[in-house]
């Protein structure tokens, strides 16, 4: 990627939760998203269970252009070594530049910062650029859940990946 590109990667703040769920609305695709296209009204980007501080978002000449939501797969304790990716959006005019890759690659970061042992994630089997991106960044297939969503009228199988930090 020309240094020109180089996303800078940063924590989200609170004030930017209008741009992230823009972006969050326009990068919504069946190739990743297992809910219905939103509508409005648009329900607000952070939750109680989705805070600032559990995302971490890429900029090209300070507007967002990605996001990386990194978060608990469960609530137990005796999971609490293992951290999950649990959104990945990149703006259509930032793919093909490495924002998704460097998005990774912080949350990997992240995740070991915050003393996680583990990473993991799910994707949709039939996103197979998604699927490619992460076995670069050494995540390996763990399941396959065969035809766990109808999505346009297609069953699609739910694949679990994986990677020790």
């Amino acid at each position: 990627m020309p240094e020109s590109y180089k996303a800078r990667i940063r924590a989200a703040l609170p004030d930017d939760e209008e741009e992230l769920s823009h972006l969050d609305r326009v990068t919504w695709s069946p190739m990743h998203a297992v809910i219905p296209e939103p509508r409005p009204p648009y329900p607000p980007f952070f939750t109680e269970r989705h805070a600032p501080e559990d995302h971490l978002v890429a900029e090209l000449d300070r507007r967002i252009v990605g996001y990386v939501r990194l978060g608990f797969p469960t609530p137990l304790a005796c999971n609490a070594h293992v951290r999950q990716i649990q959104g990945l959006a990149v703006a259509d005019e930032a793919r093909g530049l490495g924002v998704g890759r460097a998005l990774i690659r912080a949350a990997v970061d992240e995740a070991r910062r915050r003393g996680a042992r583990r990473i993991t994630l799910r994707v949709l089997g039939h996103n197979t650029p998604a699927r490619k991106l992460y076995e670069s960044e050494g995540f390996v297939v763990e399941g396959v859940l065969p035809e766990e969503f109808l999505l346009d009228g297609q069953y699609v199988d739910d694949v679990f990946m994986g990677r020790s930090l």
